[in-house]
């Protein structure tokens, strides 16, 4: 049987790279993560051995102690990772889009002062822009950094929906910074805060709630973030120069796009693989329902929605990499991935029949975390709106 979801012009060493990925999946992630996420307990020992592996360096620049990959490497891996189970993808996304931010943004002194912790998995990172009143509308911003006689800052406000906010050790947050631009994207700065792991007030002025409870991505940390007279440094300012912020904060969003594609991608095929099993196993009136019609349709439309999401993530990868403009091609590869991962998670459900219901069986999980995807960087009609500016450019 051919596999679904292959992708054609690897090099060897992104094939080595991808199989020993799935390899560690099926022997590391899928069996532990029922019992981790049931008691939403966080995968430490899996994160040690992702970091024995490089991975939390697989796309930073060699010069810096990375594996230096390009981002469909890293995609392919987070496709399997997410395969296993979803929360361990998003222990090194928020990482990976900061070490991306840094590469490409950060001054020279910033990038040897990070990113070869980053590369070995001692400093992990971390982003923020959601506050809890903002939704989409990221040019609203409330959270401010009033510049002091000294030439620092002084942060006060409220960040939300931190994805890894108590276990990262660096986070890039997306504050206003009131430079006197005529644009309000033009008076946004991110600032890169080292932080030591945990809850409560890390540091003077700045706090770590609890974790926010959640009906899926249990297992990783989802956070609030208070400044309360937070005293930030001016050399602190991702690239050394206030107001570009929300340029650089989209630009990790977009390779960040493809990664919850990517992440899509892997549920999908999981849920795929679920129900494929179950069809073959289960027999009602003398034979496997995989062989009535109603349910081997079901299955070709499930496989034909995981290799058109996985056609598309890969594009939009290889059109990052290239150099090319890829809003438009991220925007759909994260729009079709996770509408077609809920869809395909539903019917592997249907297939399953009662017992997709119960506890015991792995696509109950996946029904829970397919929902996550399409809200994640930007919800669905917010990826309509990028395509459908990004096409009216093209289009006269």
């Amino acid at each position: 049987m051919t596999r679904l979801a292959q992708t054609a012009g690897l090099t060897d060493t992104q094939g080595e790279i991808v199989s020993a990925v799935r390899e560690f999946v099926d022997k590391a992630i899928i069996p532990q993560a029922q019992e981790l996420e049931h008691s939403d307990s966080y995968p430490t020992a899996i994160v040690e051995q992702m970091k024995e592996m490089g991975l939390f360096g697989l796309t930073i620049p060699e010069e810096y102690g990375g594996i230096g990959e390009s981002l469909l490497t890293y995609a392919l891996c987070v496709e399997e990772i997410a395969r296993g189970w979803m929360s361990v993808s998003g222990v090194i996304n928020t990482h990976f889009i900061v070490a991306h931010m840094i590469a490409n943004h950060g001054t020279p002194e910033q990038k040897a002062h990070y990113l070869p912790r980053m590369a070995t998995g001692e400093v992990r990172g971390a982003f923020s822009m959601s506050e809890p009143e903002l939704g989409s509308d990221v040019a609203a911003i409330r959270t401010k950094a009033a510049r002091a006689a000294d030439g620092n800052y002084v942060i006060d406000g409220q960040k939300m929906w931190l994805t890894n906010g108590g276990s990262s050790t660096l986070v890039a947050v997306l504050v206003r910074t009131e430079e006197g631009a005529a644009k309000p994207h033009d008076n946004l700065t991110a600032f890169l805060i080292e932080k030591p792991a945990g809850f409560g007030e890390v540091l003077p002025g700045l706090t770590i709630p609890g974790k926010i409870d959640k009906m899926g991505y249990k297992g990783i940390d989802t956070t609030e973030m208070v400044f309360s007279g937070y005293q930030a440094a001016a050399e602190t300012i991702l690239g050394g120069d206030p107001g570009r912020g929300f340029r650089q904060m989209m630009d990790g969003v977009e390779v960040g796009r493809v990664n919850v594609a990517a992440r899509a991608c892997g549920i999908a095929q999981r849920a795929f693989e679920l129900g494929v099993k179950y069809a073959k196993t289960r027999e009602t009136f003398g034979s496997p329902i995989a062989e009535h019609q109603a349910i081997a349709f079901r299955i070709a439309e499930m496989a034909t929605k995981v290799e058109a999401a996985h056609l598309m993530m890969v594009n939009a990868a290889r059109l990052k990499d290239s150099g090319e403009r890829n809003d438009v091609a991220a925007g759909m590869a994260k729009y079709l991935a996770s509408e077609f991962c809920s869809e395909v998670t539903q019917d592997s459900f249907r297939i399953h029949g009662g017992y997709g219901y119960s506890k015991e069986y792995e696509i109950e999980r996946l029904m829970r975390e397919a929902p996550f995807l399409l809200i994640g960087e930007g919800t669905s009609d917010i990826q309509k709106q990028i395509i459908s500016r990004g096409l009216l450019r093209s289009y006269n």
